[in-house]
């Protein structure tokens, strides 16, 4: 089966990507997707990238038996640079070039269930530092007055920043762990549910058995004669 091809939606990518002219204290941007993979089939995405940037990547697969997907990342030459085979969960991070990304999930090998995968994209040095860095230029002037200069305060303004991004993405990969926790444990308490009832339902059988089994025992099998 030939894998079809889905495009990050528009509003994902307008997360991925800073707008034109934004002045950034740190060029470091994440996103992160939730969907559906049906059995048999394969799901790629696209992401634009920078020469000399960074890409991380982390997916889950939070549902479905076997909690397991095969994961592709390609170059934008089109060279393999990660391949997963049956995994449920995996980080990856590359050094990019100019240029689209590929990612696929694929879940071909798998013909009934279908899986729910989270991943997580955290793109750094999106942005043009050196830009930036003549920016703040500009307002260096005289500052030589106070007490804690300009730059100064934009390294702890990065610092918290980045302290910060750090606690969300945490938060968000701790929520896709609870995710798939939760659905293993309500899979289990279907499946502890429904050989209880089986249970159940073999010793009332059993039961009723012996019941008329040893009624049958005791019964006066001798015809009266008149």
């Amino acid at each position: 089966m030939e894998p079809r091809l889905l495009l990050v939606p528009l509003g994902c990518l307008a997360l991925l990507l800073p707008p034109p002219g934004a002045a950034e204290f740190s060029p470091s941007l994440d996103s992160d997707f939730t969907f559906t993979l049906p059995a048999g089939r394969k799901e790629c995405f696209y992401q634009p990238m920078r020469k000399e940037a960074s890409l991380e990547l982390e997916y889950q697969v939070l549902d479905g038996a076997g909690l397991d997907v095969d994961f592709h990342l390609l170059s934008p030459k089109g060279e393999t640079l990660v391949f997963d085979e049956r995994k449920s969960d995996g980080v990856h991070t590359v050094e990019t070039e100019d240029g689209d990304y590929m990612f696929c999930f694929d879940n071909t090998f798998s013909t009934i269930s279908e899986k729910v995968i989270f991943f997580e994209l955290i793109l750094d040095n999106m942005g043009e530092d050196g830009q930036d860095e003549e920016d703040w230029k500009k307002y260096v002037t005289g500052t030589d007055l106070l007490d804690m200069k300009l730059e100064d305060i934009l390294e702890s303004i990065n610092s918290v920043k980045a302290r910060l991004s750090k606690s969300v993405q945490i938060q968000t990969l701790l929520r896709a762990f609870e995710a798939r926790d939760r659905n293993i444990q309500e899979s289990n308490f279907d499946r502890v549910n429904f050989w209880s009832m089986v249970n159940l339902g073999v010793m009332v059988v059993v039961s009723a058995v012996q019941v008329y089994m040893l009624k049958s025992l005791f019964e006066d099998k001798r015809k009266s004669r008149t």
